[in-house]
């Protein structure tokens, strides 16, 4: 899924930076790619990635060349997409810059498999969390009770190593074993999985389902409408 706007910046570009979640397979749909230079700066999970720095400079690089750069970021480039990152660098190298909102897989993700993250009478907010860190992770900025006690819609994304941990942090929090929960991989392509399940069940049918990254886990009573 991109935007009109995101689409054009392709087809305008002379080089296209693009992410995993941007897949450069898929980019002969957008534009003509055998007229530009196409770059994979994936960052895959747990996996061999390009560092950030090394993407900095690429786009830094290439700019000051002369050429017209387009980085392609899976989702928004402001929802955990290290996207203000990236302008930074430019901004210090003197680089003009333009950011294209892009559609998050928080929201996006869900409502391809059928699933609202508000519904009027039912819930009235919603939070998007990153689970790629577990609770209590020194590191982790995450206050998963309050998260449990909040009332709102839970859309976890990079959560699934942590499915099980994030369960059990919530479910300690006071959030109802029952609570629903779907879980969608792969969202919006023809690989999209979607799994139905309870708060307590969450861990366990990440693992007995197979689930890989990228998946949404949607948490609340919106998970399971018809």
């Amino acid at each position: 899924m991109i935007t009109v706007r995101g689409m054009h910046a392709l087809q305008n570009a002379d080089v296209i930076l693009a992410d995993h979640l941007g897949p450069t397979a898929e980019l002969n749909k957008l534009c003509d790619v055998d007229s530009k230079e196409i770059i994979d700066v994936s960052k895959l999970p747990y996996k061999k990635s390009v560092s950030q720095d090394r993407i900095n400079e690429l786009l830094i690089s290439h700019a000051h060349a002369g050429k017209k750069v387009a980085r392609l970021k899976g989702g928004d480039p402001f929802v955990f997409g290290r996207g203000f990152e990236e302008v930074q660098a430019l901004a210090e190298a003197g680089i003009a810059t333009e950011v294209i909102p892009g559609v998050t897989s928080a929201v996006s993700v869900p409502a391809s498999a059928g699933v609202p993250v508000t519904q009027r009478g039912i819930v009235h907010a919603f939070t998007v969390v990153s689970g790629h860190l577990p609770p209590g992770h020194e590191k982790s900025q995450v206050d998963w009770a309050a998260l449990a006690r909040s009332g709102a819609t839970l859309s976890v994304i990079m959560g699934v190593r942590n499915a099980g941990a994030i369960a059990d942090a919530l479910l300690a929090g006071g959030l109802a074993a029952t609570t629903p929960v779907a879980i969608i991989e792969n969202g919006t392509i023809d690989e999209e999985r979607v799994f139905k399940t309870t708060l307590a069940s969450m861990g366990e049918k990440t693992a007995e389902a197979q689930i890989v990254p990228p998946a949404v886990f949607v948490i609340g009573e919106v998970a399971d409408l018809r």
